[in-house]
């Protein structure tokens, strides 16, 4: 029921950003999207990607969301066309077979939590028994994102960064160029 609820929250919070007109109002609503599927991520136990889309997507990106907007006009300007066009219409084709193809790719999975998944029959396990061995690090979650993934989480890192450079460099007075 939870689940539920949660899921009814974040169509509600996306339907409501998409018709904000007001900029800093769809921001506030995106950075509580954020949270609600920080939520949705603890209550999958994935508490690593919990704390990552809380502090990335309700955190930082929500703050240079604002600061870009105090370089903008906070809302839409002319009228809206009350007629939906034909990028609208693409647009919405481009989403709705980007869907299919998600679900899709997700027929085949292992139901949640099965036992008998071949994660849990093969790469958890040895996780569990051979990483402290093989890394020397006593929690084996952190051996597992700072050694075996360390690549991945070095990438990862790198993404973040670079996006906030580039932020910074976009955001930059002009007195300063």
């Amino acid at each position: 029921m939870i689940d539920f609820l949660l899921l009814l929250f974040l169509v509600v919070c996306a339907i409501a950003a998409i018709r904000m007109k007001d900029l800093l109002s769809a921001i506030m609503i995106l950075g509580v999207y954020s949270l609600i599927m920080a939520v949705v991520w603890t209550r999958l136990n994935a508490v690593d990607v919990a704390f990552t889309e809380a502090s990335v997507g309700a955190g930082i990106t929500t703050m240079l969301l604002i600061a870009a907007l105090s370089r903008t006009k906070r809302g839409e300007e002319g009228n809206r066309q009350s007629s939906i066009s034909r990028r609208s219409l693409a647009a919405l084709l481009v989403v709705l077979v980007t869907g299919a193809v998600l679900i899709y790719g997700t027929i085949d999975m292992p139901n949640f939590g099965d036992p008998n998944a071949p994660a849990n029959l093969h790469v958890a396990p040895r996780y569990i028994e051979k990483s402290h061995d093989e890394t020397g690090v006593e929690n084996f979650v952190t051996a597992v994102l700072a050694s075996y993934r360390g690549y991945d989480t070095l990438g990862e890192t790198t993404v973040i960064f670079t996006a906030g450079i580039c932020v910074i460099l976009l955001l930059r007075r002009k007195s300063e160029q």
